[in-house]
């Protein structure tokens, strides 16, 4: 298989980089690859549980995993154990690759949370964008990383998550 190839494979490595090492690295069931976005299915592949303080990821949850090759954000749909909806975690990445069955993201700090009613909309992690130095370091990554932001914040505020998924 050819790096970003179209073509399905039972599972995948999911591969979450930050600050140029991987962060967390954990196998998910492919569910969809069009060239395009691909979707996968995974366990919550935390150790125990990880309390935001408005969500709280725990053993038993299942994440619904949306990776786009051209877009510089992922969205993961949160289940309980029943199945659920918590709502929607959204990282701001860089386009997502797949090489062989390692499908690589790298995170930009920035996050989304959308609970499952829509009331709760919130931006996460901005201070630790600007610590980050990206601005500086690489003004157009940052530029779009920002606009990914504030696409999805858009989407998340109108409801439009069902359609970007659909």
């Amino acid at each position: 298989m050819s790096a970003n190839s179209p073509e399905p494979t039972a599972t995948v490595n999911v591969v979450l980089v930050k600050g140029g090492r991987t962060k967390i690295s954990y196998p998910a069931e492919l569910l969809h690859d069009d060239g395009t976005r691909l979707a996968v299915r995974a366990p919550w592949a935390g150790t125990g549980v990880r309390d935001f303080g408005f969500v709280r990821f725990e053993p038993g949850d299942m994440f619904t995993e949306y990776y786009w090759r051209d877009r510089w954000y992922s969205v993961k749909e949160v289940r309980d154990a029943s199945g659920a909806l918590k709502g929607w975690y959204c990282d701001i990445a860089r386009p997502a690759t797949l090489t062989g069955t390692d499908l690589v993201v790298e995170d930009l700090d920035l996050d989304l949370w959308r609970s499952a009613d829509g009331t709760d909309v919130r931006r996460l992690d901005e201070d630790e964008f600007e610590e980050s130095g990206l601005a500086e370091s690489d003004p157009q990554a940052a530029s779009a990383a920002v606009a990914a932001l504030d696409e999805l914040e858009s989407l998340a505020r109108e409801g439009g998550f069902e359609k970007l998924l659909a």
